[in-house]
């Protein structure tokens, strides 16, 4: 420590000594947490410099983040060795270390204070007078005190004794002599008595008297809350403090959720969520941060909503605190490094283990006060978007220098773990944005309820099969829009055809199921009303003009559509996201399209334009052609009658998935008999998530659901 210099000769000022240690029963990381907006080591420092008799001041850790924090704000730093830094060292330990660290630089000053981080309201007018009365021989030792009034009591064999006072007369309080309460935050003691004695106390003790109701020492998370309280502010106040950590776990009940269940007649739980929660998980997933859902909660409604976000579960805990250390052992993470989110008291052991404890907005007070950060953020309402966010702001360079990889999705298939055939890892595609959903690896599979015409031309079908999509779990439901007199071919515009509203022309016909302007602003109120997204597939210019009007979040080319280049240029000058299917082409008539479009914000869907598709015909290893061939996401858009197909399309890595839907195969129509009826469609979503959850990532861990097993089964430990 060359440049700390406490002075020379016996007029020399004095030096402080702030022990702050990362380790803490109590509150984790105590001595970073916040009162009044500033740290406690802090606060300590900056008192300690505002004493006029001090010329130096020292932070003994061994915690990189008080270091910083404690150099920040002025203070010299000593590293604290491991045998002094444990929770059964003494205060004086540190500031005899510190004594023979300066010593052979800058000699001994002539008084040395402990000053405690732990107490946040040191006034420096007190700290200097009591390094004066040390300094002028008055006293060999002066300790902070807090006077009282209080009749006190204590149990000698469980028999109350007066302290100080008799039950024989009972004076008034204001003509007792005070008591002096010991309080902890200020010993200044003369140098050399203190290198004799190795104690903060020896020699003749004077007492520094200190403003009783604001000498407070804070231990245990109440103590912080008080301390809050005392400014006017009983939680930390929200700030946009990066979030630093390796990991994130959450509560579930209270952090995703309002903390509010909503109960049907029948006894049916559900809950209410944040949409923009998925997207903030989402984004750190890809960067490789960890993250686990953690609830004593026993309702399916946490499984599935950790299943829709593609992360770790485990509910039903008795022991949150128990369950987090061994996950956190298990793939081996500092729990230091580790934040966790939560709201009430049952959370209280969890923030307690880790390094960065983090309270929703509307979290418990003793929540509020054990946690380092309290977010501005409620439960349900963004908290765990916002934490998200704080912690990709501490990670601007997450590319180089991924966390642990846990979740990451690999863009190889989940086959080619175990492939020898090609040592070149195939280049990540990017996740393209369609409205507020992310298509790509690594994201919820994009479903598609394809209405296309199966609304037969009556716009209260069309809302039917909305509702049969939303009921579903898909992300979005498509139209097509034709000008019929464009779109349809000449040489089939005469044709006549039997119909269900009588013989007609084929362009008759398709003049008949078209919906104009009127029917689609039904049906854009109808599916914004229900959350679901719709589009289109427009097959002649003029549609791409028409379904721009509604502002639609992407455009669908149709297979039939991939060599009408005048249309793709219409598509691509929309700059929207588009989706391409590439049935009935080949890769020469595929590689022309893309040159049209780009490969920017371009989905592709693997098709084979069969009407019902054999499965000899379905070909899904083409899903990897694509993949491979144009960089892009791939996804499968499926003519089949029942679900295999299109779940192994999800094997094989396909990140949409789009079929034909219909309330029944039976109806008039030339796509209802390949298409899913409500039962079909609800089951390939279901097991579409299923599946996606069951293909994991290809790295082999220990997962959460063996830590118990393990612990009972597994007798030698590597």
């Amino acid at each position: 420590m060359n440049d700390i210099h406490p002075g020379s000769g016996p007029d020399r000022g004095a030096l402080v000594v702030i022990p702050a240690r990362g380790g803490s029963a109590g509150i984790p990381l105590k001595n970073l947490q916040r009162v009044g907006g500033t740290t406690l080591v802090a606060r300590a420092v900056r008192s300690a410099l505002a004493a006029p008799s001090v010329t130096a001041v020292v932070v003994s850790t061994d915690h990189d983040e008080i270091a910083r924090e404690a150099t920040a704000h002025g203070a010299q730093v000593l590293r604290r060795p491991a045998d002094i830094a444990g929770a059964t060292a003494s205060s004086e330990s540190a500031v005899l270390h510190a004594l023979d660290a300066l010593r052979a630089e800058a000699g001994d000053p002539a008084v040395t204070v402990l000053l405690q981080a732990t107490s946040p309201f040191v006034d420096p007018a007190d700290l200097d007078v009591a390094v004066r009365r040390v300094g002028s021989g008055e006293h060999d030792v002066v300790v902070a005190v807090a006077p009282t009034h209080d009749f006190q009591w204590r149990l000698d064999d469980d028999v109350p004794t007066p302290v100080g006072h008799g039950t024989d007369h009972r004076p008034r309080r204001q003509d007792r002599a005070p008591h002096f309460r010991e309080t902890g935050a200020f010993y200044a003691m003369r140098t050399a008595g203190l290198r004799e004695a190795g104690s903060r106390f020896f020699g003749s003790v004077g007492l520094q008297p200190v403003a009783p109701e604001w000498s407070m020492e804070i231990d245990e998370p109440r103590d912080l809350w008080l301390a809050r309280t005392l400014l006017g502010q009983p939680g930390t106040p929200p700030s946009d403090e990066p979030i630093d950590v390796d990991a994130l776990v959450t509560d579930f009940d209270g952090v995703h959720t309002d903390d509010a269940a909503f109960v049907t007649q029948d006894g049916t739980e559900s809950v209410r969520v944040h949409r923009g929660d998925g997207l903030g998980v989402a984004r750190l997933r890809r960067t490789g941060v960890p993250l686990l859902i953690l609830s004593t909660e026993t309702n399916p409604v946490v499984a599935a909503r950790a299943r829709k976000l593609g992360v770790d579960v485990l509910h039903g805990v008795d022991d949150k605190a128990a369950a987090l250390r061994d996950w956190c052992a298990v793939n081996r993470l500092d729990p230091g490094r580790v934040a966790y989110v939560g709201n009430d008291v049952n959370d209280l052991p969890a923030l307690n283990l880790v390094g960065w404890p983090v309270a929703v907005a509307d979290a418990h007070p003793e929540v509020a006060a054990a946690a380092r950060v309290v977010l501005a953020r409620a439960g349900g309402h963004g908290a765990v978007r916002e934490v998200c966010e704080r912690i990709l702001a501490a990670r601007p360079d997450a590319a180089a220098r991924p966390a642990p990889q846990l979740h990451e999705r690999k863009d190889t298939p989940v086959t080619s773990t175990a492939s020898t055939t090609s040592a070149t890892p195939r280049p990540e595609a990017p996740v393209v944005r369609v409205g507020d959903h992310e298509v790509g690896t690594g994201q919820p599979v994009y479903v598609i309820g394809e209405i296309g015409i199966n609304h037969n031309g009556d716009v209260e079908i069309a809302k039917q099969l909305i509702d049969v999509a939303v009921a579903a779990g898909c992300q979005a439901v498509k139209f097509q829009k034709r000008t019929p007199e464009i779109s349809t071919p000449k040489d089939q515009r005469d044709k006549i055809r039997q119909t269900p509203w009588g013989e007609m022309t084929y362009l008759e016909y398709k003049y008949r199921v078209e919906f104009e302007h009127d029917q689609y602003t039904e049906i854009d109120q109808y599916a914004k009303a229900n959350g679901i997204q719709w589009f289109a597939s427009p097959w002649d210019v003029p549609s791409v003009a028409f379904l721009e009007e509604f502002g639609v979040p992407t455009h669908k080319i149709a297979s039939a559509s991939v060599t009408d280049h005048d249309l793709l240029r219409a598509l691509a000058d929309t700059g929207k996201p588009l989706i391409l299917s590439t049935g009935m082409s080949t890769l020469e008539q595929i590689d022309a399209a893309v040159e049209i479009l780009g490969t920017d914000g371009l989905v592709m869907l693997h098709a084979t334009s069969t009407y019902p598709l054999p499965a000899e015909e379905a070909n899904l290893r083409t899903i990897t052609t694509l993949q491979e061939r144009y960089g892009v996401p791939v996804g499968y858009s499926g003519h089949e009658t029942g679900l295999q197909i299109s779940l192994a399309a999800v094997a094989l890595g396909a990140v949409a998935v789009e079929r034909h839907i219909t309330l029944d195969r039976a109806m008039w129509g030339s796509d209802h008999a390949a298409s899913l009826e409500p039962k079909g469609l609800s089951n390939l979503v279901r097991d579409i998530r299923i599946l996606q959850d069951a293909l994991g990532d290809g790295e082999k861990r220990v997962m959460p659901g063996e830590l118990s097993p393990m612990s009972r089964l597994r007798r030698v430990d590597a």
